[in-house]
Parts: C-alpha cells; structure tokens; sequence
C-alpha cells in the first residue's frame, strides 16, 4: 500500500493529468457534484444545513448534542439590547446562522475589567460586539450577501487532551459521512496564521485521522505535509482522539438526521459534555483527501458496492467502517 507521503508525492508528479489523479483514488470537485452532492443530497433540504439555527433545531429534535443556545438578534433596532442576550461572567461565541467557511464567527473567552477577551488574545467592547451583529444581520457574512440572524451560543469547554494541539482556538473533527458511513475523517487545528480559527483555506492545520482509531496519519497547513504544529512544537503525529466510538456515531446519526446521502459533519469534543455536533455541510470540501494522504473514491464507491448490505443501523455501519476503512 502507498504511504501517505508517497501518495502527496505521487499527486504533485501528476496534478497535471485528472486521468492520473482519478488512478490514485482521488475525488475531483466536478465529480464530487454531480455524482455525489447532486445525486444524494435533496435540494430541499440544504436549508437544515445551510442554516445553523435550523440544524440545531433538528439535532436536538433526535438527541443529538449541540452547544446550548444563549439567544439570538434578528433585527437591527435589537442590537443595542445585546447586552441582555450575552452571559454576564462567562464566554460565549457570535456567529451567523447562515454563514460559511468559519466567517463572521466571533469567540469570547472570557470578561474581565478590560473587556471581552476574544479568542486571539485581543480585547473587545460592548459596542464592538454590537457593530459584529450589525453587519451578521446585514449580511456580510452570509452565503449570497442575504439578511442574515445572530446566534450567541454557550462557550464549548477546551479538552485539555488538546493542549498544545491548537493554537487560541477549539479544534473540530469532520467526518465525511456517505449513505450513513463514516468515510474519511480530519481534525482542524487553529494557528497563529488562521487566527485561531479551524479554517484550512485560512491557515489552520489538517491533520487525517485513521478511521479504525482515531489516530494522527499525516498533517497539512496550506496543503503542504508538517509534522510539528506551526506556534506550539507539539508532534501532531502523536494526536490520538478519545472517545472515538462516540464521535463516529454522532457523525453517523447526522445521516437519519438531515436526510442527506453525501455531507461533512463537524464535532467538537467538548470537556464535560464529550462529542457535541458543531454544524453540518451538504458541500464539505476536498482538502480532506490531502489531510489524510488517501482519495475518498474507492472508499465512496466501495459504500456505493454494497448493494443491499448498506442497510445497517448506525452502530454497525461504524463498525464496518472502522474495520474497512482503517489504515493499519
């Protein structure tokens, strides 16, 4: 079997040629569309995924855990009343209900004397907060520009399993799900250049994790292989994610859930409440394949193989998966 550095190797030699590319397994954005996204996800239901209230709305409705929900602003004439909304002591996070790629999400740690200490270390009024969810409500961080709702949402609580993992930032787990399968799996780290943001395209670093266990297979930031973590030294190679069962049944549950065949799901673990669903994405991205050094095709039409077998309950279609799709 190729390594996964051999793979990257391999991929650089040939990016020029997609016949090649499709070879080695690797899943290209057109066929990702058409063959997957079109075909197994119902226009109809974007909108449980699209929007962050909606699909807390649905989770909690199958008992999947999510981040309490503080309240949130819909108008503009309730943004001086913010202050109502947010916990007085505690942080908290701001984000848009309809936005996308880690925008517009605004994460407090604490407050003190100074103020409220954003998750960058920097400090930001009242009245900064409120000029964030004036421009949530107006759209600027919402897919197409739309009018958009403020959710302020309870502070997930670090897992001191990651220190030294992140950098200023919760790290998340996407687990790429197919027809109910756990496929393909990565954890997004924040560093110093991400902002302390879990955005690959912003910087943060990606690290594949081996379905079977939940092992480190190999890490990226901007698409490149590392090994130590950027601001903290730490060898991403010994991160080992606890409770890893729990996680890919959370992920799995997504499927009956949303109703969609093809979609990433991202989970946090958080310190007291263990695995808890972030949000979902009926167009997860790419990059995923390059965190973990392997292609998502064999593994998408492996599931698609299955034929009659692909009726399983969640539980057993993570165990298929883990001893199926796992690299050891």
């Amino acid at each position: 079997m190729t390594g996964p550095l051999e793979w990257f190797k391999e991929v650089k030699e040939k990016y020029v040629h997609p016949s090649k590319l499709k070879q080695i397994g690797v899943l290209g954005m057109n066929q990702r569309n058409i063959s997957y996204i079109s075909r197994y996800n119902p226009r109809h239901l974007y909108p449980l995924v699209d929007d962050k209230l909606k699909t807390k709305e649905i989770a909690l409705d199958a008992g999947v855990k999510v981040p309490d929900l503080l309240g949130t602003v819909s108008t503009q004439h309730s943004v001086n009343k913010l202050i109502e909304v947010l916990p007085p002591e505690s942080g908290f996070c701001i984000k848009p209900a309809n936005g996308s790629g880690g925008k517009g999400i605004l994460v407090v740690t604490r407050q003190d004397e100074s103020g409220y200490r954003k998750s960058n270390g920097q400090y930001a009024t009242i009245g900064d907060l409120e000029r964030h969810v004036s421009n949530i409500l107006a759209g600027l961080f919402s897919l197409g520009g739309k009018p958009d709702v403020a959710i302020i949402e309870d502070l997930i609580h670090f897992d001191d399993c990651f220190s030294g993992y992140s950098f200023e930032g919760v790290p998340d787990t996407r687990v790429i799900v197919f027809k109910g399968f756990p496929v393909m799996a990565m954890m997004r780290l924040s560093t110093r250049d991400s902002n302390g943001k879990a955005n690959l395209h912003q910087g943060a670093v990606g690290v594949g994790l081996d379905i079977g266990d939940g092992h480190a297979l190999r890490a990226v930031q901007f698409d490149r292989p590392i090994l130590l973590h950027p601001d903290t030294g730490v060898n991403l190679m010994s991160l080992q994610i606890p409770q890893w069962d729990d996680l890919l049944n959370l992920a799995v549950s997504c499927y009956e859930m949303s109703g969609l065949g093809y979609l990433g799901t991202d989970i946090v673990l958080d310190r007291f409440q263990g695995p808890m669903l972030l949000e979902l994405n009926a167009r997860p991205g790419l990059t995923i394949q390059i965190a973990n050094g392997r292609g998502l095709l064999p593994r998408l039409q492996h599931i698609e193989n299955l034929g009659k077998k692909q009726r399983m309950k969640p539980a057993d279609r993570v165990a298929y998966a883990r001893e199926h799709f796992s690299a050891r």
